[in-house]
Order: C-alpha cells, then sequence, then structure tokens
C-alpha cells in the first residue's frame, strides 16, 4: 500500500485541500526543468501541462472529483487570466461574491455543494405525509423549492449561514418554507421527521452527535455524499446523478 492509500477514507478526505495542493508540486518542478532547458517555451503550454498533471496526481490520490476538477484548471486559468490583464476590481468583486456565498468555508471547511433533482425525489420519497422536513445549510434553495412542488403537505424550513445564498432561498421560498439566516448548530431538530444535510466531511461527526441527542425515534437523518465516521448507515441510495453522489440515511433508534 502507498502512503496514501493506506490512509482511511475520512482522513484522506478531511486532507483534500492539502494534498490538492501538494499535488502541484511535482508537475511545478518539471515545468522549472522544461523551462530551464528551454524543451518548452509556451507558457500557455507549460500551464496546460502542469494542470494536467496535478489533476493526474489528485486523481491517482483518490481525491474527491472536484480536488481533480480544480487542479485541472487552477494553474491555467491563473496563466490566463495574468496574460488577459484582467482589471483588478474583478478579483474583488469575485472575492466579495466568495465572501457572500461561502463565508465559513475557511473556518468550517463547509463550502456551497448544490443537491441535483434526484436528491430532492429521494427526499421526497421518505418524508412521511404532513411530514417536517429541516435542510441544514440550504444554499440556493434547490432541495426545499423541488419538495415545495411536489409535496405540498410537508412542512418545510432551512438554514444557511451565507448572507447572499439565505437571501436567494428566501425569495425563491417566499412563503413555501421557513429559511432563517444563522448557523446550522442553533437550529431544533427535536419536531423534524427528516432532516438533509449536504456539507462536508469536517462537520459530520458533532452533527450525527447533535442529531442523535435532539431527534426523536424513528425520525431519518440524511446526508449526502459524506458519511458519519464509524457509524454505519442504515440506507445508502446511488443518485446515478452527474456527480455520482449518494444519500445515506439513518434511522434513529
Amino acid at each position: 500500500m502507498s502512503g496514501i492509500d493506506a490512509l482511511p477514507a475520512m482522513t484522506v478526505s478531511r486532507m483534500a485541500p492539502a494534498l490538492a495542493a501538494l499535488a502541484h508540486l511535482p508537475a511545478l518542478a518539471l515545468a522549472a526543468v522544461l523551462l530551464a532547458s528551454g524543451l518548452m517555451t509556451s507558457g500557455t503550454a507549460i500551464a496546460i501541462l502542469v494542470g494536467m498533471l496535478a489533476a493526474s496526481t489528485a486523481w491517482l490520490w483518490r481525491l474527491p472529483v472536484w480536488w481533480v476538477a480544480i487542479n485541472l484548471g487552477f494553474v491555467p486559468l491563473a496563466w490566463l487570466s495574468l496574460q488577459a490583464a484582467i482589471a483588478p476590481g474583478w478579483f474583488l468583486a469575485g472575492f466579495v461574491l466568495l465572501a457572500l456565498t461561502s463565508p465559513g468555508a475557511v473556518r468550517t471547511r463547509v463550502p456551497l455543494f448544490l443537491s441535483s433533482p434526484r436528491a430532492a425525489e429521494e427526499l421526497a420519497r421518505r418524508l412521511p405525509e404532513r411530514g417536517r422536513f429541516i435542510d441544514l445549510g440550504c444554499g440556493l434553495g434547490g432541495p426545499l423549492a423541488r419538495l415545495a412542488r411536489t409535496r405540498p403537505d410537508a412542512i418545510l424550513a432551512g438554514v444557511e449561514a451565507a448572507p447572499l445564498n439565505w437571501l436567494i432561498a428566501r425569495l425563491r421560498l417566499m412563503h413555501r418554507a421557513r429559511i432563517r439566516l444563522g448557523s446550522l448548530w442553533g437550529t431544533d431538530l427535536r419536531e423534524a421527521d427528516l432532516v438533509y444535510a449536504y456539507l462536508s466531511p469536517a462537520p459530520m461527526d458533532r452533527l450525527w452527535k447533535k442529531a442523535r441527542a435532539e431527534m426523536r425515534p424513528g425520525s431519518l437523518f440524511v446526508s449526502n455524499s459524506f458519511a458519519v465516521p464509524g457509524v454505519p448507515p442504515h440506507e445508502t441510495i446511488e443518485l446515478s446523478d452527474l456527480s455520482g453522489a449518494r444519500l445515506f440515511v439513518w434511522r434513529m433508534p
């Protein structure tokens, strides 16, 4: 077993940002050699080569597919932005947009993920009649909007920490769901029949403890893509969507 393969999957997932950065080092070293030797002189070609090698390394290290994509595009896009002489104001606008949509990504390691329609379909099937549904980190409100259309009997709620995401979800749902701006840790789960989360590996252990402490027996806790470490789910649902996601379902004892 190689060093990466010997690590538990959850550990690799938590280390993914650092590993993705490290995956660039061999590619950058090769690029330096090619430049110094004169074998390659095109900056664009070298940037593309670095991206391809970094993505290949990330794939060999079995990093999540989004990190492979990020590694593939990071250096080429950085090089192209330098060549395009983009005005600094655009970079500031991008930073402000990230601050409004993912303010806790660095602190909580929970970026913005968008659920597929297939996920909402499976959630709708498992929500009991007139059931109470809570989306922890509801983002732009995709699953809530689909449930509002397909399950008008349901009582829907969501919580979102990013102001811009919250505003979009709030306007999108209007009176069909109660969307709260704030932390998921302050959300009361005692009345929920189904609690849904699409977060990251980082908070799953703590979130499971919160769910176990607050959720009623028989209610469902569903996580998209990220399992609870050391707690096998009662059901795993393959979504067969573009991201290859799956739902992990736990029934509260």
